[in-house]
């Protein structure tokens, strides 16, 4: 189970880290204009990426 948890948050680094690295100013644009969104959008957002993941994940077991 450990190892499960450690190779999705190993996998979520990467992910994370792929923007950035391929168009930096898009990236770096998109911040900007997140940091300047309604905090409820933001929350909406998480919530649905969860939600996704979620069944996602029941979708692969």
């Amino acid at each position: 189970m450990t190892q499960d948890l450690l190779t999705a948050f190993a996998l979520l680094l990467i992910i994370e880290g792929l923007l950035p690295v391929v168009a930096p100013r898009a990236w770096q644009k998109a911040m900007q204009e997140l940091s300047q969104s309604n905090p409820k959008f933001i929350r909406i957002g998480g919530l649905a990426s969860m939600l996704g993941g979620a069944l996602l994940l029941q979708f692969l077991q």
